[in-house]
C-alpha cells in the first residue's frame, strides 16, 4: 500500500526580513492550511511560532531570535543552529527541537509540549515551568546549564544529561573518547553540571541529573533521590526521544546512573507573606 504524499514544503528566505513581517506572514500561512514551512537565513528574528495553534512543521536554518515558539499551541519546530532567549516562553503544546545550543530561560513558564536541546543552555533553563492535569512540559538538556536551573520549578520535567563535552557532533569519532583513552561498552561522555542553586524556589515536578550533583550547588528547595521503577521508564521515554532527535544511542545515556531532584516543599516561601 502506498505511503500517503507529503504536503507540500513552503520556503522562505528571510534574509533581511523585518520580525514583524516573517511572523505575519507565517501566521498568514498557518491559517491558510500550510503543514510544512522552511525558513533560510534566519538571523536572530524575534518571536517565530509565537501563537501559533495549529499542527505545522517549521523547520529553521540559521539562529532563531528571542522567543522562539512563545505559547505555542500545537506546531513543532526545529532549527538547525543555536537559539535565543526565551524559547518555548509560556509554550501550551508542541515540539521544539533544538539542534545547538539555547540560551537564558529556555522554558520560561511553559506549561506543555516538550522542548529537546541537543548542546548546553545558559541561566535559569526551566524558569516557572507549571503543570495542571495531564498538562506536563518536557524540557531535555543535552548539554549542561548555568546557574539557577529549575528555579521556581513548579511542574514538568527537566532532564540533563550532559553530554558531548568536547563540543562536537554526536556523528564525530572523536566523540568516542575522554582523556585520549576510548570509551569502553556502555559508556557515554559525561560533562557535569557546574551550576549553582539548582531548583532554588522549586515547589513541584521533578530534574533528573546524569552523573552526581554536590550539595553545595542545589538551593535550599530541593532534596536528593535514587530513581524508583516511574522514573526510570520516564527516562526511558524521554531520552529515547532526545536520542532519535540527535542520532544518539539512548541506551548508551541510560547506562550512567541519573540524580532525581525533587522539591522539599510545596510553598517554601509561604511564611513570607501575610494573608
Amino acid at each position: 500500500m502506498a505511503s500517503p504524499p507529503q504536503s507540500p514544503t513552503l520556503r522562505i528566505d528571510a534574509a533581511g526580513v523585518y520580525y514583524r513581517e516573517l511572523n505575519a506572514r507565517l501566521r498568514e500561512l498557518v491559517s491558510n492550511g500550510t503543514k510544512r514551512i522552511e525558513l533560510h537565513n534566519v538571523y536572530g528574528q524575534r518571536y517565530i511560532g509565537t501563537d501559533l495553534d495549529r499542527p505545522v512543521d517549521i523547520e529553521i536554518f540559521g539562529v532563531p531570535g528571542n522567543d522562539l515558539g512563545a505559547f505555542m499551541d500545537g506546531p513543532r519546530i526545529i532549527v538547525h543552529g543555536n537559539a535565543q532567549d526565551g524559547c518555548g516562553n509560556t509554550m501550551n503544546s508542541g515540539e521544539i527541537i533544538i539542534h545547538g545550543h539555547a540560551g537564558d530561560i529556555t522554558g520560561l513558564s511553559a506549561r506543555g509540549g516538550k522542548i529537546f536541546v541537543r548542546d548546553d543552555v545558559g541561566y535559569r533553563a526551566g524558569i516557572h515551568m507549571k503543570e495542571y492535569q495531564d498538562k506536563k512540559p518536557v524540557l531535555v538538556i543535552g548539554g549542561t546549564a548555568q546557574d539557577f536551573l529549575g528555579e521556581y520549578m513548579a511542574g514538568g520535567v527537566l532532564i540533563i544529561l550532559g553530554l558531548n563535552p568536547s563540543g562536537l557532533s554526536p556523528q564525530e569519532p572523536a566523540l568516542n573518547k575522554v582523556n585520549g583513552r576510548s570509551l569502553g561498552e556502555g559508556e557515554c561522555p559525561l560533562k557535569q553540571v557546574q551550576g549553582k542553586f539548582i531548583g532554588t524556589g522549586m515547589h513541584g515536578g521533578v530534574i533528573y541529573l546524569r552523573g552526581s550533583v554536590k550539595d553545595f550547588q542545589l538551593g535550599k528547595e530541593v532534596g536528593i533521590a535514587e530513581l524508583d521503577e516511574k522514573d526510570r521508564l520516564v527516562l526511558k521515554q524521554l531520552v529515547g526521544e532526545f536520542a532519535q532527535h540527535f542520532s544518539y544511542d539512548a541506551e548508551e545515556i541510560l547506562y550512567h546512573k541519573f540524580a532525581k531532584l525533587f522539591p522539599l516543599y510545596l510553598r517554601p516561601y509561604g511564611r513570607l507573606y501575610a494573608y
